[in-house]
């Protein structure tokens, strides 16, 4: 198992190498003047010169890729806008301040938001489809599919504002939607993000609804699964020991990449509800013309999904032991 994931962790921070180098060289080699753009819209005369020469612009795109790197072990400094601590990600010269330090702000509310709303739609999505594959062809079964349907054509922004008139400003049923360190208040941080995650589950638990039902309903047809009924095993076991343990691959393969791409950003719904995440700072960024911080994000979203894909790989391993052979 050591070996194993060994070799996965090797492979990622190969691929983590190659997507910071592309990025690098799409946000660095591209455009006529990556001085001009990373200094932002706000910019005078006197910065962008600073900010052409602590970028290193006078050199080859190669050298200034290895200044960039370096800069993530040792550090690096910016002249007069002050030095970027390891691992230093860049420094935004539009917000006055490192990259890394600004993501670290609002990465717990993008945090908050995903594990939330994950937890949310992965019970709700399996569970309906569970109950939708052993009552097949029933009521309960059209139910979970009509739903899931209906939920996956929703929107969030639509969704969402809807459920803030309704719920928040004329029911009063739940708080206006913030975000509260949960190292201060427990609560106050649930309640505030509690209609965020409703909204974002909603269409999540459509797609893990309709996805766990077909693959229970394919595990429940398999030879195996017949053959332990047959053995007179009882209905709940042979149900969670076969045909559950079967199902559960593709769905956490999808449940890896999707949190992965969540903990990225949940653009939308940060927007929706104002909260400030790294979706929503990602956007600002690119409305700043930000290149380093709009590189950052770029490359958290790259390692989160590449992070999941390693703990995907690990859970496969520990459901099918013939995987880590491989």
């Amino acid at each position: 198992m050591l070996r194993f994931l060994v070799r996965r962790v090797i492979g990622a921070l190969v691929i983590l190498l190659i997507i910071s180098a592309v990025t690098f060289w799409l946000f660095y080699a591209i455009p006529r003047d990556p001085a001009q753009m990373s200094c932002g819209k706000n910019c005078t005369p006197d910065m962008l010169a600073q900010v052409r020469h602590n970028l290193g612009i006078d050199h080859p795109v190669p050298v200034q890729y290895w200044y960039w790197v370096k800069g993530i072990f040792v550090g690096r400094s910016y002249g007069d806008f002050g030095n970027c601590n390891a691992p230093c990600l860049g420094y935004s010269f539009a917000n006055r301040e490192p990259v890394l330090g600004t993501i670290m702000d609002r990465l717990p509310t993008t945090l908050s938001l995903a594990f939330g709303s994950a937890i949310v739609f992965l019970i709700l999505g399996v569970g309906a489809g569970m109950i939708a594959a052993v009552k097949q062809g029933k009521w309960q079964d059209k139910l979970a599919s009509s739903a899931s349907l209906l939920g996956s054509s929703l929107q969030i922004y639509f969704v969402g504002y809807i459920a803030m008139y309704f719920l928040v400003a004329k029911l009063d049923i739940l708080d206006n939607p913030s975000y509260t360190p949960i190292t201060e208040d427990p609560g106050a941080w649930a309640s505030g993000l509690l209609l965020p995650w409703l909204v974002l589950a909603i269409i999540f638990t459509a797609n893990y609804t309709r996805m766990s039902r077909s693959q229970l309903v394919e595990q429940l047809s398999e030879d195996y699964v017949r053959t332990a009924r047959a053995k007179g095993l009882s209905s709940r076991n042979v149900f969670f020991r076969f045909a559950w343990r079967g199902a559960m691959g593709p769905i956490v393969t999808v449940f890896g990449i999707d949190l992965g791409t969540l903990i990225g950003g949940a653009i939308i719904t940060e927007y929706t509800f104002s909260l400030q995440g790294v979706g929503r700072l990602a956007v600002d960024a690119v409305d700043k013309s930000d290149l380093p911080m709009v590189l950052g994000v770029t490359l958290l979203s790259a390692g989160a999904i590449v992070l999941f894909n390693i703990v995907v790989d690990a859970v496969y391993a520990l459901i099918d032991p013939r995987i880590r052979l491989a």
